[in-house]
């Protein structure tokens, strides 16, 4: 691991690759650090630049490889002025004991603002109007709007933002519901709100506003079969992530008359100029302009920055997404990422978060403090369903946000295993221990069954009866579909009664092969990670 700077007077060089808030620059200056600014690098200038940095600041356009990683030796901290991290090798970092931090909280009322902008804009024509009239047309009738007291907005993930777009819109006296089955109904409560499906939702409501993560689950969630539940007088708003609203088939509902108009800040592949969705009257875009605001970028300049001197300094850095290695014993650090693999696939297996999440460490790992594997479980199972990045230290506040007690245990005996994860919630489980030299990672149980299998991206769990046939009938449907098999494991239940498989598959379940499984005589339930948006 790269040296942490002790000295908090020690004068470090930030590397500064893209422009961020003045007061970001100037208190890193004011902590007697040298800020290097250069803007517009390209890829081999990054490299030469880095070296003998001992922070890098980027947003979004600065691809901070591998490569980068490695040629900044002196690197001990990569702050992102921004929520997203896909331009950071996160996993390299780590390795390489750098620490990377980001900035979740600055743009968030930004967005919501920006999605009550929208709305009003939707309902109220005003783009549509003020081009015309600069245009020479007065065209007071044709634009005639609709007030926003008194009707039903519906809110697709209850996450800070959505719940800020929620005391806004009671603010207008608009009647509030939401859908996010991570969430509970107290969480819910607090904020006026009856929860329910995605389909009720749907329905009953007469403008939508969206704010979840984009996730293969997520992808294409508002489509043509969804929208044909809708009112005709439905109004749909994404300030969240492109990819969510399907575009062709939002444009279709509009000029088919099933919905009344749309208002999207956000899109399928960025930047982008030419859509089905621009030439209508009822629609109304902006280039991604949820975060534009002088008082958001001035906070993501001062968040990042103030992340930075922590890191420099040796101290605990709230907004690190990765643990530094010195604060993890040897023994556990392997466990990391099989406790963020055991939560995904956790919340795979079940259709909302549980009241309570046990994870127990057993074994020589349960001699040990377990909080940060406790949390590498909490952050693995909720980084895939909430629009917040989650992080190590932010994990356990958002289980709390949305109702749910984490208990961690530990013990030293263990009765098959040397070392063994478990994660216990509601009606379901998952083990879990590394193998072999190289520590490989094993499930070893699902749901009271036993198994052995690595976890995979694309999985299957399927509980079913015990007895002949039904593994063949699965292999052939999924044969017959095109679905490669990369591994697969068949377990009974240790109490007796039925059985399970698990497969692991080369790529995504379509979703109509996903119907036809589960379809299939003799399967009780199933449940998919990585499950494909569109039928093959």
């Amino acid at each position: 691991m790269n040296s942490v700077v002790s000295d908090s007077t020690s004068s470090c060089r930030v590397l500064v690759a893209e422009k961020i808030a003045d007061i970001g620059l100037a208190k890193l200056r004011h902590a007697g650090h040298q800020v290097d600014v250069r803007t517009g690098m390209s890829s081999d200038e990054l490299l030469e630049a880095v070296q003998g940095a001992n922070a890098l600041i980027v947003r979004s356009a600065t691809q901070v490889t591998a490569e980068v990683i490695q040629a900044g030796k002196d690197l001990v901290i990569v702050g992102r002025a921004g929520v997203g991290l896909d331009n950071v090798d996160v996993a390299v970092a780590t390795q390489h004991g750098v620490l990377v931090v980001n900035d979740t909280l600055s743009n968030i009322t930004s967005a919501a603002e920006h999605t009550m902008a929208l709305m009003l804009a939707q309902a109220r024509n005003i783009p549509q109007a003020h081009s015309a009239l600069v245009q020479g047309r007065w065209e007071r009738s044709r634009w005639e709007g609709i007030e926003l007291c008194d009707k039903t907005l519906g809110i697709i993930g209850l996450g800070r933002i959505g719940r800020l777009v929620a005391e806004r819109a009671l603010g207008f006296a608009m009647r509030v519901i939401a859908s996010d089955p991570y969430v509970s109904e107290e969480i819910a409560r607090r904020s006026v709100m009856s929860l329910m499906s995605v389909e009720e939702l749907v329905a009953q409501s007469d403008f939508i506003t969206i704010h979840v993560a984009r996730t293969p689950d997520t992808i294409g969630l508002i489509n043509s079969e969804l929208l044909r539940l809708a009112k005709p007088n439905l109004r749909i708003i994404n300030v969240s992530r492109g990819g969510i609203v399907h575009e062709a088939d939002l444009a279709e509902a509009v000029v088919s008359g099933r919905i009344a108009g749309a208002a999207l800040d956000v899109f399928d592949g960025e930047p982008i100029t030419e859509s089905p969705l621009f030439g209508l009257d009822s629609v109304v875009v902006t280039p991604h302009l949820g975060a534009s605001t002088s008082e958001a970028q001035s906070k993501a300049g001062d968040a990042i920055a103030e992340q930075v001197l922590l890191g420099l300094a040796g101290e605990f850095v709230p907004a690190a997404v990765n643990v530094p290695a010195k604060e993890v014993p040897d023994a556990l650090r392997p466990y990391l990422p099989l406790g963020e693999q055991l939560g995904r696939l956790f919340g795979t297996l079940c259709d909302r978060l549980p009241e309570v999440l046990d994870v127990e460490l057993c074994g020589e790992i349960g001699k040990f403090d377990n909080a940060v594997v406790v949390m590498s479980v909490v952050r693995g199972l909720l980084s895939a369903v909430s629009d917040m990045h989650v992080s190590y230290v932010n994990a356990l506040d958002m289980a709390k946000e949305r109702g749910m007690e984490v208990r961690g245990n530990s013990t030293p005996t263990v009765k098959d295993h040397v070392n063994l994860l478990t994660v216990r919630g509601g009606d379901h489980s998952l083990g879990g221990r590394l193998d072999g030299v190289h520590k490989e990672p094993v499930l070893v149980s699902a749901d009271g069954h036993t198994l052995h299998m690595s976890p995979a991206q694309h999985m299957i769990f399927l509980s079913n009866e015990d007895r002949p046939g039904i593994i063949g009938l699965v292999g052939t449907l999924l044969g017959d579909a095109g679905i490669n098999i990369q591994d697969m494991n068949v377990g009974r239940s240790s109490t007796g009664e039925g059985a399970s498989m698990v497969i692991a598959t080369a790529q995504p379940l379509p979703k109509q092969v996903a119907v036809e499984l589960e379809a299939i005589d003799g399967v009780k339930a199933a449940r998919y990670m990585g499950l494909a948006v569109a039928p093959a």
